[in-house]
């Protein structure tokens, strides 16, 4: 019992997630106050700490942008990835994967560009530009998990009785969700970093600091900015790869064949 106590504790000790999350909170309660810090690593810079806005509200405004845009992006890529693979809605898979794909090559700064003078300085365009730029890796993800679940899975469905839908969410969506997680995965891990762009128009994220300290050519404004912002998304990954893991162990699990 104490070898399994001692064993539980070791793996708390070094957990890379838990850590992340203490050294996430760390920072944005102490970097205000580590001006000492970094007026060492900088002297020449008369403000070496970002003070605008504190890094707490930075980082619940970005990390609320990434959640919109990517719940978005989830619903849109997702129906589309179930549609394309089913009857009916196959003969639209080379056009939705193209215009999926033309969004993710779009640079988000050009569609910045195009949409703020039609919606003004706000979050709306971020979303759009974040939208766009995440969709492709969960419209992948979502059809080739559906593609993953073998034919006789579905046979064994029907034969029981279920209808259509019941097939899609009784059997199809539950093996395919490690594939399509993987992919929603990807697309959230890319927009916590190109969330930072939506301070080029005025919103309030993790960016902030980073446009402040480019155009002020302030470094240790960017790195107080940018070590945030690949914080989160390294918590965000080492998270996601333990939902992962998790569905794929269920996954393995061979499923009863009796009744």
């Amino acid at each position: 019992m104490q070898g399994k106590y001692h064993a539980i504790t070791r793996r708390w000790y070094f957990d890379p997630l838990l850590w992340g999350i203490v050294l996430l909170i760390g920072l944005n309660s102490g970097m205000a106050h580590m001006g000492r810090l970094f007026s060492a690593l900088f002297p020449e810079l008369s403000r070496p700490v970002y003070q605008q806005d504190s890094f707490w509200s930075l980082t619940l405004a970005h990390v609320s942008l990434v959640a919109i845009s990517s719940l978005i992006a989830v619903v849109i890529g997702v129906s589309a990835g179930l549609l394309v693979t089913h009857r009916g809605g196959r003969e639209f898979r080379s056009m939705v994967e193209t215009i999926t794909a033309v969004g993710q090559t779009f640079p988000p700064v050009a569609v910045l560009a195009v949409a703020v003078p039609l919606m003004g300085f706000s979050p709306e365009p971020a979303v759009i530009a974040l939208v766009l730029y995440g969709l492709l890796p969960i419209l992948q993800g979502t059809i080739s998990g559906i593609e993953s679940v073998p034919a006789a899975v579905r046979e064994t469905a029907r034969g029981a009785g279920m209808n259509p839908w019941q097939v899609l969410w009784r059997a199809e969506i539950p093996l395919a969700a490690p594939v399509i997680l993987a992919g929603v995965r990807t697309s959230v891990i890319i927009n916590i970093g190109t969330a930072a762009i939506a301070s080029t128009v005025g919103v309030k994220t993790l960016g902030s600091p980073i446009i402040i300290g480019l155009s002020g050519f302030n470094t240790a404004y960017v790195i107080q900015g940018a070590l945030l912002v690949a914080l989160l998304a390294m918590i965000t990954d080492a998270a996601f790869e333990r939902w992962v893991n998790y569905l794929t162990r269920w996954r393995q699990v061979p499923p009863s064949t009796e009744g």
